[in-house]
């Protein structure tokens, strides 16, 4: 099989399912900044010390394949029905939330901006969660156009929480503290 198809080079992709759009089109660009996303939460994993974290880093990889996947499948039109994609992991919300009150336990109590940085692991956490609010921007943007599954939004909003306060838990574990935001 050929990686390449060069159905693409004029600008267009097709979707899951059938049907054709540009590649700039909302839907791409959603299910693209996942795809960004899950590269970067990838690089994570291969900095980030702390084994509980790597865990669930490889299990929110296999969340994101889920939503990119509902991403770039539109709802059936007359002539043909959606296809099925994996399961949104919409059940993962509860348990993001969890693991950010057991590392906020941990933590000491934030009472202003810090800068993202620290440890490798945790300076990639914070790329991984600016990426993320990319893409949920994204999401939404799509979201206004057109229906998408129930919750996808709502886990998108929760990672990025999630991603911070790993990183600074990052940090803690090896010794480092937040470095508060100064004007100075």
């Amino acid at each position: 099989m050929s990686i390449y198809t060069k159905t693409g080079d004029d600008g267009d992709t097709a979707l899951f399912g059938g049907g054709r759009v540009s590649k700039s089109d909302g839907r791409v660009e959603a299910y693209g900044d996942v795809d960004e996303l899950n590269s970067f939460v990838g690089l994570a994993i291969t900095s980030v010390a702390d084994d509980d974290i790597r865990s669930g880093l490889l299990l929110i990889q296999g969340d994101l394949f889920a939503l990119g996947a509902n991403l770039a499948t539109p709802e059936g039109d007359g002539s043909r029905p959606r296809p099925q994609t994996p399961a949104l992991p919409v059940a993962r919300v509860e348990e993001m939330e969890r693991w950010i009150d057991q590392a906020t336990d941990e933590l000491p109590e934030l009472r202003q901006f810090i800068l993202p940085g620290g440890a490798e692991g945790a300076a990639r956490l914070h790329v991984c969660r600016s990426v993320c609010r990319r893409a949920e921007r994204s999401v939404v943007a799509l979201g206004q156009q057109e229906p998408l599954a129930p919750g996808i939004i709502r886990y998108m909003n929760r990672l990025s929480d999630l991603l911070f306060v790993w990183a600074r838990l990052e940090n803690s574990r090896a010794g480092l503290a937040d470095v508060p935001w100064s004007q100075e």
